[in-house]
């Protein structure tokens, strides 16, 4: 079958390689809208290390095609939602205290263009389909369960893992995707002030629509000031990073107040140094919690997205900036989300 992908670090292009095979408990599923994401030119650059005759992509809405003898929820024809994070859950590993969904290692869980091709093939393998697919209500659009799978999961984890209570003041620094899903998120969990960090025109409409009270730029000067002067010199209670740098990283720490919580979602490159001073820590005893994991997965936690939609919590369809039509379109979005355009939100591509 035809795939686009990786030849080699920094040499993406169309791959021809065997059709997957399932196993008993496993399905496979014909993409029909698939999303690029920075992860996937992350690894298409090395950032995951060395990877050859790799299919990228790891977000997709599709047709079972095929399932295993032992699958019992899904059948071939159905519409599905497949989540970014496709856990072994007969692993010891999905145990572990706060993991519940990563086998093994911090995202061991991540297989998609981690451990074997992605989904940007004619067909691609899923592993254990009953716990790891999510049914697609008729009145959801498939673009919009397409959002829940990694963007919306991604960006309410850093909601999660920050614990936002109600009428807390949050920053959340990055307003790509991810970022204004976790702008959504704490509006859903009552924070009273949101202030957003970014700079992109097109992206700082949709965070004032999703939530933000207002939005800051590195550009105006030092973050961290900027937060103390909005939040009456005390800080923020509750920061999400979903973008930025080592250099950024270090500024949301100094912007929480003590017993706040830094809350990661965001890749560093295996190359970044993270230099926080101690006085920005309290000397290290300012209760400052650090947080970073990466989203949970399964089928569950992509139907209770689903079902957000579905009865109107949130609608996602703002992300979505740009639409292709055909599989060999893929190039030319992969490009669109590796150069970042000024108007970029979120591409799709429609594998028709």
């Amino acid at each position: 079958m035809r795939g686009f992908g990786m030849h080699s670090v920094d040499n993406v292009g169309w791959l021809e390689k065997e059709r997957p095979t399932i196993g008993p408990l496993d399905a496979l599923v014909r993409p029909t809208i698939v999303a690029p994401c920075s992860s996937d030119t992350h690894v298409a650059h090395g950032g995951s290390g060395p990877k050859q005759n790799l299919i990228l992509g790891h977000e997709a809405v599709g047709i079972v095609e095929e399932v295993g003898s032992e699958v019992t929820r899904f059948k071939p024809g159905e519409l599905v939602a497949v989540p970014c994070v496709t856990p072994n859950w007969l692993s010891r590993g999905i145990q572990n205290f706060r993991s519940f969904s990563h086998d093994r290692g911090p995202s061991g869980s991540f297989k998609f263009v981690g451990q074997k091709d992605g989904v940007w093939g004619e067909c691609f393998h899923v592993n254990q389909a009953d716990p790891n697919l999510a049914h697609i209500p008729p009145d959801v659009a498939p673009e919009a369960a397409l959002m829940t799978v990694d963007m919306m999961s991604t960006g309410f984890h850093g909601v999660e893992l920050a614990d936002i209570g109600i009428g807390e003041k949050v920053v959340v620094i990055g307003i790509g995707p991810v970022g204004l899903m976790a702008i959504a998120g704490a509006a859903l969990r009552g924070a009273s002030q949101i202030i957003a960090v970014g700079t992109r025109p097109a992206a700082s409409r949709v965070a004032v629509a999703y939530g933000a009270t207002e939005v800051i730029s590195y550009k105006d000067g030092p973050l961290e000031q900027q937060v103390w002067d909005r939040t009456s010199g005390k800080g923020a209670h509750k920061v999400i990073v979903a973008g930025g740098d080592a250099a950024t990283f270090a500024a949301a720490v100094r912007m929480t107040r003590p017993n706040g919580v830094i809350s990661n979602v965001n890749f560093f490159d295996v190359n970044d140094a993270i230099h926080i001073a101690p006085l920005d820590w309290g000397l290290g005893m300012a209760d400052k919690d650090i947080r970073g994991s990466f989203c949970p997965g399964g089928g569950k936690r992509v139907q209770r997205l689903i079902n957000m939609i579905q009865y109107k919590r949130i609608d996602p369809m703002a992300l979505i900036s740009h639409r292709f039509h055909g599989f060999d379109k893929l190039p030319e979005a992969f490009e669109l989300m590796d150069s970042k355009a000024p108007d970029l939100i979120k591409p799709i591509v429609y594998m028709d």
